[in-house]
């Protein structure tokens, strides 16, 4: 269910507008959209699983803030993200 640390090193070195970048609204968008993907897949084999699905809401949620964050400081940089991730909004 959780990420591997390559997959999380991808993940920054491809989102990171500096190196070594862990912070920006970019990488953590990148990031917690890998642990919903992650968790969504889980749900499909384990329907009751009802305590995982609490903190996939949980994460959604901070995605949205961040999202949020990131679209009233830079909407081009928001529109980007929002396609090359496929979230829906």
């Amino acid at each position: 269910m959780s990420i591997t640390k390559e997959t999380k090193k991808g993940l920054i070195d491809k989102y990171a507008r500096i190196d070594g970048d862990t912070g920006s609204p970019e990488v953590q968008i990148a990031i917690l959209t890998e642990r919903i993907v992650n968790l969504t897949e889980h749900f499909k084999t384990h329907k009751k699983d009802n305590h995982s699905r609490t903190g996939l809401l949980k994460l959604v949620s901070q995605r949205r803030k961040q999202l949020d964050y990131l679209k009233l400081k830079n909407e081009a940089k928001y529109k980007e993200i929002i396609k090359d991730l496929g979230i829906r909004r």
